[in-house]
């Protein structure tokens, strides 16, 4: 699970209005999976939330590869802190 340490590091950023980064979005982005994750398990036919998910992963994902190309340090480090695992390279 996510670690209390980073939670309060993007709750002092969302405190400052820094919405925008790129870590604070991944971070919204892991939230809405895991709760859809669980919705989905137990509303196996709800095909609407379904679709729903594969956007936000898609979306997750592309912020993911524009993070790993921009900075591969804070990348690292943000997969490790959320328990993501890493991306396939092509």
């Amino acid at each position: 699970m996510v670690k209390n340490s980073f939670i309060s590091v993007i709750s002092q950023e969302e405190k400052e209005e820094n919405r925008g980064s790129v870590e604070f979005q991944v971070f919204s982005f892991t939230n809405k999976i895991r709760r859809l994750t669980s919705h989905l398990e137990l509303h196996r036919k709800d095909y609407l939330s379904q679709r729903g998910l594969r956007k936000i992963l898609g979306k997750r994902q592309r912020l993911l590869s524009y993070l790993s190309k921009k900075n591969r340090v804070r990348y690292k480090e943000l997969i490790s802190q959320l328990d993501i695992r890493e991306s396939k390279t092509r």
